[in-house]
């Protein structure tokens, strides 16, 4: 092994192309610490920078047909360069697909809770509209869900636009009382 230490670099990669691990090994010890050192100007964690160095080897290890135009240590340069570039798109993307999924999770939650909410109180307003006298029950339907006016209620119902009103006007009284006490709850719950 020591005989590697005093071969070129091209030397050792020419032998490391045909599948010498020990030419390899000795690229390895040339390169390795310097690479660290470069990695580690550029990104900030010194797991990702060694991460980075093994890549570029476990790579140049693995594709023995790789054509170099310079020299060995210039293409481990540059290639560590542009594995730093990937990292810090792949980091901005997860960077920003974690801002992105806080921001859901921060406004997701109320968008969640109010829809909920919304669900219940459609709820309780449904239940307490069954409630209602059936002839009052009918009339507030045909007003606020088929969106009829009261003229046209009092004509197929065969009575008086008044008869119509007061019935209205009772149902939404009613309503309101029950509703009241459960908006003050809700208002309570959501301030705390």
């Amino acid at each position: 092994m020591s005989s590697y230490q005093t071969l070129s670099d091209h030397e050792l990669f020419v032998l490391m192309q045909d599948g010498d691990k020990y030419a390899f090994e000795e690229i390895y010890e040339r390169f390795n610490g310097l690479l660290y050192i470069y990695a580690c100007k550029m990104v900030p964690d010194r797991e990702d920078a060694r991460d980075i160095v093994q890549e570029i080897f476990v790579y140049l290890w693995s594709n023995p047909n790789i054509k170099i135009k310079s020299q060995l240590s210039g293409y481990l340069y540059t290639a560590v360069r542009y594995k730093v570039f990937d990292w810090l798109d792949k980091n901005k993307s997860r960077s920003n697909y974690l801002q992105s999924l806080e921001n859901f999770a921060d406004q997701g939650d109320y968008v969640t809770d109010n829809y909920i909410r919304e669900r219940e109180f459609a709820s309780i307003i449904e239940k307490e509209v069954s409630l209602l006298p059936p002839k009052m029950r009918l009339i507030f339907e045909m007003s606020r869900q088929q969106h009829l006016s009261q003229k046209e209620i009092a004509d197929i119902l065969h009575l008086s636009d008044k008869t119509v009103k007061k019935q209205m006007s009772n149902a939404l009284k009613v309503l309101r009382l029950k509703l009241t006490s459960f908006l003050l709850l809700a208002i309570i719950l959501m301030i705390r």
